[in-house]
């Protein structure tokens, strides 16, 4: 009934010293019907009590549908099903349809076809997850990371309008896509749940506000979900992950935020943006076993795929790769880093600061880590590969530590999370705390971080919190429902 929880440490030794890390992998709730419910959790569990949610994410690589249900007393958070389909698979354009972007590995969208493939998507996971849209599903988050191959807002906007067409598409009403105004619009069961009647949603996820003024980076959204969704996860353990905090997703692009501590509301005072999972995918096309436009290392990757492998040979290939691996503040003046649009002007105006992760200018250097991937699969073999991806990965979060702390960014105390197919899987984790171990005492590591945000953030549109175990304010500290109150009334 619960996310698994592991202590993973480095040696005999189960934890090092003041650092450890704890995976929270997928456990799936039963089916949610009122059998399942009858049978497998008792009859005192009532459904009512769980708020439902689905995140509808269109990525450069993955496009998931994500329906998780939040025990709206002790803010513990299910996973009820989890399709995923690759982008990459989306339908060609058709005669008549305008292009009005692209994903960062070059497909092609329409507004027609990221519509059908997100309707397809949720009424798969929906059939899967045997729920009901008009009676058992409170609510959709929509979000993308696709707008790295996008030239202006506009086409931004167009993806944003393609992503709710696909929503209504599957039967989605409108009401469970925007937030309530009060408690009465709320259905009744959920009433006695909402704060609405003390405090408003006044932009604020779990604490935090965005950068003020303009936005800073095109995936800011994804920042502030996994942020939320990294607190939410972190339920499941002993580690107070509230603020200050640091959030890492290494999904193909990079996204993440660096909180500080202000009460009620904490700043973002750091974000990361450019290209993360890509550099993996960039080097495994090196093997020619994965498609050379839309292939993944998620296409090869198997749980035993580390057994045989050569860790010394695979570092010394990473540091190879890294030598076209630029990570730094995002100068001024730059309209885009790693492929993401930036606006740092906007995001230095607001105290914010940018970190970004590139390939070469622009990935521009992708081919080079793709005659590296080439070099390893032909003098060793994919065992060394795959250990040689996890070394690349931990090594752009070392660097990324690296440059937040000689910015000094980095507020004492915060605690990391990081979520992403190219943070979590294999021994990253391992070789991320090693790496990690002088500036955190503890690191989580979350699965679907992102998907947990939408559930958080579907709730904070909602006001509904839990006073009692609070997922917003300091660490230690108690819920801000006071101070929101107090700040509201001015």
């Amino acid at each position: 009934m619960s996310f698994l929880k592991k202590m993973l440490g480095l040696g005999p030794k189960p934890v090092m010293a003041k650092s450890r890390y704890i995976t929270i992998e997928d456990a799936k709730m039963a089916p949610f019907t009122k059998k399942a419910v009858g049978r497998g959790y008792g009859a005192n569990l009532r459904k009512d009590e769980y708020y439902i949610v689905a995140s509808v994410e269109l990525g450069n690589t993955t496009t998931k549908s994500i329906l998780t249900a939040t025990n709206l007393n002790t803010s513990k958070t299910y996973l009820l099903d989890k399709t995923v389909k690759m982008t990459r698979d989306i339908r060609p354009p058709k005669t008549g349809e305008k292009v009005f972007g692209e994903t960062v590995w070059h497909v092609e969208l329409t507004k027609e076809s990221v519509s059908e493939l997100v309707k397809d998507t949720i009424l798969e996971s929906v059939k899967r997850s045997r729920i009901n849209i008009e009676d058992d599903l409170d609510f959709v988050v929509r979000s993308t990371g696709v707008t790295a191959g996008f030239a202006s807002p506009k086409e931004v906007g167009e993806l944003i309008i393609a992503l709710a067409d696909g929503c209504l598409d599957a039967g989605i009403p409108p009401s469970k896509m925007s937030p309530s105004i009060s408690k009465e619009s709320l259905p009744k069961k959920l009433r006695e749940f909402t704060l609405l009647d003390k405090v408003m949603f006044d932009g604020a996820v779990v604490s935090v506000v965005p950068p003020t003024g303009r936005a800073v980076v095109a995936n800011e959204m994804e920042g502030e979900l996994v942020t939320g969704g990294i607190k939410a996860g972190a339920k499941w353990t002993d580690i107070d992950y509230r603020n200050p905090c640091v959030s890492m997703d290494f999904g193909t692009t990079l996204a993440g935020r660096i909180v500080n501590n202000d009460e009620p509301y904490a700043r973002t005072i750091g974000n990361f943006c450019g290209l993360a999972g890509a550099v993996a995918d960039s080097i495994i096309r090196g093997t020619q076993k994965v498609d050379k436009i839309g292939g993944a290392a998620l296409d090869l990757y198997k749980k035993e795929i580390l057994k045989k492998a050569d860790w010394k040979t695979a570092e010394e290939f990473a540091k190879r790769a890294h030598e076209h691996v630029d990570i730094r503040k995002v100068p001024e003046g730059r309209e885009r880093f790693g492929t993401v649009p930036v606006d740092p002007q906007a995001a230095y105006d607001a105290g914010t600061t940018l970190i970004g992760c590139d390939i070469g200018k622009e990935g521009d250097e992708v081919p080079e880590l793709t005659k590296i991937g080439q070099e390893i699969i032909e003098s060793t073999d994919m065992h060394t590969l795959f250990a040689t991806l996890d070394h690349v990965s931990a090594m752009i979060v070392k660097r990324l530590i690296e440059e937040a702390d000689d910015e000094g960014v980095i507020e004492e105390g915060s605690i990391l999370g990081i979520t992403g197919r190219a943070g979590i899987t294999g021994r990253k984790p391992e070789l991320i705390l090693e790496h990690t171990k002088g500036y955190f005492e503890d690191v989580l590591f979350v699965s679907d971080a992102l998907a947990l945000g939408a559930a958080v953030m579907a709730r904070c549109m909602n006001s509904m919190g839990t006073p009692l175990i609070p997922l917003g304010g300091r660490q230690g500290g108690p819920c801000i429902l006071a101070q929101r109150m107090k700040l509201q009334k001015r």
